[in-house]
């Protein structure tokens, strides 16, 4: 399963306007909210929150991959939101976050979750994307990157 197998246009919101790493949760859970009938949002949000408090997932350069395993889910999904100014995620390097990819993933899916994360980290690694993406206007070309993996043309 590649990164943007887990996304769809109704799970990526651009120019979103929060306050807090506690608001990006909040608004990552609702839209990661429908995709299964067995689980809430605030389950989303409560396994995203006890990630957090494990330690940040700001991984630096202003990018954040919240992350958890869930019991109910049958499938990895991820939702983006790209913040119209950035907040405090308490990342490794101390600046602001203004990108945010969630990735929930089945409770015995621990390769995959795993895997899934390495890919999302090296794809954040690559200056060129990160770029793009900060710059992308819209969540179509939010998915767009992602669906290139950042390349263009």
């Amino acid at each position: 399963m590649g990164i943007a197998d887990l996304l769809t246009l109704d799970r990526v919101v651009s120019d979103a306007r929060v306050s807090s790493k506690k608001r990006a949760l909040e608004l990552l859970s609702g839209l990661l909210a429908d995709i299964e009938p067995a689980l809430s949002e605030s389950e989303i949000f409560d396994g995203l929150v006890a990630r957090e408090r494990l330690g940040s997932t700001g991984l630096g350069h202003g990018i954040a991959i919240p992350h958890g395993r869930f019991k109910h889910l049958t499938g990895a999904y991820g939702a983006v939101v790209k913040l119209a100014e950035p907040v405090d995620f308490d990342a490794v390097d101390g600046e602001p976050v203004g990108l945010v990819f969630a990735l929930v993933v089945p409770e015995e899916s621990t390769d995959e979750h795993l895997q899934l994360l390495s890919a999302l980290a090296e794809m954040f690694r690559d200056e060129t994307v990160r770029q793009r993406l900060f710059q992308a206007a819209s969540a179509d070309e939010l998915i767009e990157i992602f669906q290139n993996r950042g390349l263009s043309g």
